[in-house]
């Protein structure tokens, strides 16, 4: 009994609350909508939801379609994707999702020739999950994943594409400026800024701080990159960015970046960004041309 439009139809009324939104914005009327779930309704003898003012209230019934559309209606898109590239050759959309804040730089410099090359293909760059790209790619939602930190997966092919420092960076007036090198006590009187992500997922704290015991004096939470560099210039804190977006912005800014030594990293932290695709699959040629034209990108 249950298709495509029962789910998604749930999908809809979850996302709008009620079914006049949810009918309008799949085209439809609402006693179409209703007499499509009431038949739901009766053959498992649920009810899938309530009304509760204007708004309707999912029960345990319809949560449990939902987890299944959000599921299943994604595979549904990709796979209607891949009959539409097959039919019209090598037109698409290559959906990429970014765990890493700092790396937009990389992947304007890799979607540049990109779209010049593959004229019938789009992009999409989607960051709605921060370190969550795995289950992502797994669920059809997005199809390479970017990020510097991968979680193994036996469904998962990582390939490697570019290296790099991931360094401090200090304001040129700061004393710390000085040293070519840190240690993690020199961080003690420090104002760390970070992006908005857990800590135990930010190198700064599990190759540096964290391993030595060390700590910083506070820590403040930013998002944008050039905001967070305009506070390091400004000598307002200190950050940890790949060297190479560091000497990018030293260009017009007054900062300075310097490598941070420990006893787990006594060559500084050498990190990696990585390219996930899902394993046993085809790539699209398109995906192949994106992943060969990322690793010639040159960020210096």
């Amino acid at each position: 009994m249950l298709d495509r439009n029962h789910l998604t139809i749930i999908k809809a009324v979850a996302e709008t609350g009620t079914v006049t939104q949810a009918a309008s914005q799949l085209c439809l009327t609402q006693s179409a909508l209703s007499h499509a779930i009431k038949k739901v309704e009766l053959h498992y003898q649920v009810q899938v939801w309530q009304k509760e003012g204007r708004k309707l209230r999912l029960t345990q019934a319809g949560n449990q379609l939902l987890n299944l559309a959000n599921r299943l209606l994604p595979q549904f898109e990709y796979a209607e994707q891949q009959l539409e590239q097959i039919a019209h050759g090598k037109k698409g959309i290559l959906r990429i999702g970014m765990e890493c804040h700092p790396c937009y730089q990389w992947l304007l410099k890799t979607v540049k020739p990109f779209l010049a090359q593959c004229e019938g293909v789009d992009v999409d760059v989607r960051q709605k999950f921060q370190f969550g790209g795995l289950s992502a790619l797994l669920g059809y939602e997005i199809d390479l994943l970017i990020t510097p930190d991968p979680l193994f997966h036996h469904n998962v092919r990582y390939t490697p594409v570019f290296d790099y420092e991931h360094a401090l960076v200090v304001s040129g007036q700061s004393p710390l400026a000085e040293l070519q090198q840190l240690n993690p006590e020199d961080l003690s009187e420090q104002t760390l800024i970070t992006y908005p992500v857990e800590a135990s997922r930010l190198d700064i704290f599990s190759h540096f701080l964290t391993p030595s015991g060390a700590s910083v004096k506070q820590h403040k939470i930013i998002e944008n990159t050039e905001i967070m560099l305009q506070m390091v210039a400004a000598n307002r804190g200190v950050a940890a960015l790949p060297r190479w977006l560091i000497e990018e912005y030293q260009q017009h800014m007054d900062i300075k970046p310097i490598s941070l030594i420990s006893p787990t990293a006594k060559n500084g932290i050498q990190k990696s960004i990585h390219l996930g695709i899902r394993e046993n699959e085809t790539p699209p040629e398109y995906l192949n041309r994106f992943m060969e034209l990322s690793k010639r990108v040159k960020v210096t």
